[in-house]
């Protein structure tokens, strides 16, 4: 265990779940950040200073509910020492929020790492992923957060039961983020209590196909492997345009397309060598049919998950 400190910094990946069947099991880590300063402050215990700049500003809650300083918080608890003490904390979000890449997953990962960083490091990786899963409800964004690349998380409600890390394939992606907000809470109420025997073994097949073109890098296979019937065809009339982006992203060269977790970003796989104009034009032009503006970005996978940056300078000096 390493030696409590008074402030840390920590960048935090975005993330994308399902991939089209792996509904609440797989996600993997984009290459897109929030970074997270945090400093406690001994001498001031009923201080709490929170400021937030980028995604979210004015939205995110700046006392006791944020997400960030809950999960702190937890951490200290769980090591047998309620955090007494004030905290600041800047937050520099450029993932945006209610749009299915893992924003609030990211805020969690962060107070935990930053806060088990804080109190010297007593809590291990897998207690951290197991308090982050029940914190969010499910383990996919959560988990790839935390470890970077693919990961298959395995959950029994909001209790984790096991977690597996594959490394992120080479391959790029096309995410069209829709000018609304969607969050997870309703797009889950758009799901049915049951699914039909045939629906479920539709999305066995292709979980396990998925994993299969992941990790051999057979991207030949991913248009197959991202169908799904458990959740694209409910949340549908929650993301218009959602089917026509689909479809014109595969016509202009995806190599597959599913909502990014909830939605509403859609997201597309291109090969590595792909500069995703033509695939981005295509969901671009598909959304304004259906009278929805959306922003594009092409990301990669990141491979290493949350982590411990160096403080600047005059933090350094500072502490």
């Amino acid at each position: 265990m390493s030696e409590p400190g008074w402030s840390v910094r920590v960048r935090v990946p975005a993330s994308t779940a399902n991939l089209g069947p792996g509904f609440d099991v797989v996600g993997m880590a984009l290459g897109l950040y929030n970074e997270f300063e945090l400093e406690i402050v001994p001498d001031e215990p009923s201080l709490l200073d929170i400021v937030v700049t980028g995604e979210g500003q004015g939205r995110v809650p700046l006392d006791e509910n944020n997400l960030i300083v809950r999960a702190c918080r937890r951490v200290w608890e769980e090591a047998g020492r309620p955090m007494r003490v004030g905290m600041r904390a800047r937050l520099h979000n450029r993932i945006p929020t209610g749009s299915g890449l893992g924003s609030s997953a990211s805020a969690i990962v962060g107070g935990l790492v930053g806060g088990n960083r804080l109190a010297g490091d007593p809590l291990t990786p897998h207690r951290l992923l197991e308090i982050a899963t029940e914190m969010e409800g499910h383990p996919d964004n959560v988990a790839a957060a935390l470890f970077g690349g693919v990961t298959l998380a395995v959950a029994e409600g909001s209790r984790l039961l096991e977690c597996v890390t594959l490394p992120a394939p080479r391959v790029r992606m096309v995410v069209g983020i829709p000018d609304f907000q969607l969050p997870t809470r309703i797009a889950r109420q758009a799901l049915p209590p049951e699914v039909a025997f045939e629906d479920a073994v539709f999305n066995v097949g292709r979980t396990a196909l998925l994993i299969a073109a992941l990790t051999q890098e057979r991207l030949d296979l991913l248009g197959l492997a991202m169908e799904d019937r458990l959740h694209h065809p409910y949340r549908r009339r929650l993301v218009p345009g959602m089917e026509a982006a689909f479809q014109a992203a595969k016509e202009a060269g995806a190599l597959g397309v599913a909502l990014s977790g909830a939605g509403p970003t859609v997201l597309a796989f291109i090969p590595p060598d792909d500069d995703g104009e033509a695939v981005g034009r295509s969901i671009r032009a598909a959304f304004m049919n259906s009278k929805v503006s959306c922003r594009l970005a092409v990301l990669e996978p990141d491979p290493w998950g949350a982590q411990v940056m160096p403080l600047a300078v005059s933090e350094e000096v500072k502490g």
